[in-house]
C-alpha cells in the first residue's frame, strides 16, 4: 500500500476527484491510503491565520511558515514510512514526467505541500525533498498538480490498472507517444480500421504499432525521439519518414 498525504488548506477540493473511476478502486483494494491535513488547524491564533504581506512589499499574500512546519512535524511524527518523499508543489520546480512518475511510484509514501495565494514564505521549500511543477504555467495553488501527479503514480502500482500490460504501452512510459488504437464498429461511416489488426500475425501487429508510435512522435513530439531508445530498425524507418516529409514540401 502507499500512503498519500496533502497538505492543504482546501481539503474539499480533494473531494471527488479520488472517489471514482480507478482511483476509488485502489483505494477500495488497499493500494492507495489518501489523508489531507490542513495547515490552518496549526495556526497559532485564534483566527487561524496562515498567510501574511511579504517583507520587502509586493501585491499577494504568502503562506507564513510556522503552520506549515508544524503541520509536517505532526505528520512525520504519526506516521513511519522509511521510503518517504515529501514534495512541494511550485511552477519553478522540475517538470512532471513519466520518469518520474515511475521514481515516485517506489515510495512508501508522498507528501504533497500545497501552497495558495501568491505562493510560500521561501524559507517553507526547505521542508521539501523536491520541488515539482506539472508545466510552465502558474495556477491558483498546488492542489490541482499534486492531484494529477498522483494519478500519475497510481497507474505505476501494481493492481491499479486492470491489466498489467496497460502502463507499459501508454505513451512516454518507453519515451515515444502511444500508437493509435482502436475498436468496433470495423469501419464507421468510411473510417476503417487499419487491416494489419485483423491479421492474426501478432508480429506484423506489433510492427505496425511501433511504426505507428514513431509516425507519431515524429509528427507531434519530435524532441521525445532524442533521448528514446532506438533501434537501427527504429532509424531506418525514421529516415523514411523525414525523407517522405522533405518531398511532400
Amino acid at each position: 500500500m502507499m500512503r498519500i498525504d496533502f497538505v492543504s488548506l482546501f481539503p474539499s477540493m480533494f473531494f471527488g476527484p479520488f472517489d471514482d473511476s480507478i482511483i476509488r478502486r485502489a483505494r477500495d483494494n488497499g493500494i492507495l491510503d489518501i489523508h489531507i491535513l490542513n495547515p490552518r488547524d496549526f495556526a497559532f491564533d485564534r483566527h487561524k491565520h496562515v498567510d501574511d504581506s511579504p517583507f520587502g512589499g509586493g501585491s499577494g499574500m504568502l503562506l507564513k511558515p510556522e503552520p506549515m512546519f508544524r503541520a509536517l512535524r505532526f505528520l512525520l511524527g504519526t506516521t513511519n514510512f522509511q521510503r518517504r518523499r515529501i514534495l512541494l508543489m511550485s511552477p519553478d520546480g522540475e517538470v512532471l514526467s513519466q520518469d518520474k512518475a515511475k521514481e515516485l511510484s517506489a515510495f512508501d509514501q508522498l507528501i504533497f505541500l500545497c501552497g495558495h495565494y501568491e505562493g510560500f514564505d521561501a524559507r517553507i521549500t526547505e521542508l521539501a525533498d523536491e520541488v515539482l511543477s506539472i508545466g510552465d504555467y502558474v495556477l491558483t495553488g498546488g492542489e490541482l498538480p499534486a492531484m494529477v501527479m498522483v494519478d500519475a503514480v497510481a497507474r505505476m502500482l501494481p493492481g491499479v490498472l486492470g491489466s498489467e500490460e496497460s502502463a507499459p504501452t501508454d505513451s512516454f512510459y518507453h519515451g515515444l507517444l502511444e500508437y493509435p488504437q482502436y475498436t468496433r464498429p470495423r469501419d464507421y461511416h468510411g473510417k476503417v480500421v487499419p487491416e494489419v489488426l485483423f491479421s492474426g500475425d501478432h508480429a506484423k501487429i506489433a510492427l505496425w504499432r511501433r511504426h505507428e508510435s514513431l509516425r507519431l512522435t515524429f509528427e507531434r513530439r519530435p524532441d521525445l525521439l532524442e533521448k528514446a531508445e532506438l533501434t537501427e530498425d527504429d532509424l531506418v524507418f525514421l529516415k523514411q519518414l523525414e525523407q517522405t516529409r522533405k518531398g511532400g514540401q
